[in-house]
């Protein structure tokens, strides 16, 4: 989704950490629709790749992704959930309860702030 939709390159995209991952899928029609993937960092959930079809925006699909996923945190023992989030979807974070932090950066040339959400 990333990839394909961002123009991200795939060398970027592919990091080599799935593996040691968990990762949500959420599908439609037999159509992968919305996907994130967990890492458990120095005792921190750290969501990433957090994506959904742009077709199936505004469905509430992102928030069940993120619902699943933070499950998963906490089943993993996490007390706290950190993300990188792209600047166009702060308020999405936002109004799940997550709080920007830090200033702007650039990954894979997009604008990013982390953000925190006690869990």
């Amino acid at each position: 989704m990333f990839v394909v939709e961002q123009s991200v390159p795939l060398d970027e995209e592919v990091d080599g950490l799935d593996g040691g991952a968990t990762h949500t899928a959420l599908y439609a029609d037999g159509a992968l629709v919305g996907t994130a993937r967990l890492r458990v960092v120095d005792g921190v959930a750290k969501i990433e790749r957090v994506a959904v079809d742009r077709a199936r925006r505004g469905l509430g699909l992102g928030r069940r992704v993120m619902a699943d996923i933070e499950d998963a945190a906490r089943s993993a023992g996490c007390v706290e959930a950190k993300l990188a989030a792209q600047i166009q979807v702060l308020g999405f974070y936002e109004d799940l309860g997550y709080v920007a932090e830090g200033d702007v950066f650039l990954d894979a040339g997009i604008e990013h702030r982390w953000m925190r959400k006690p869990l």
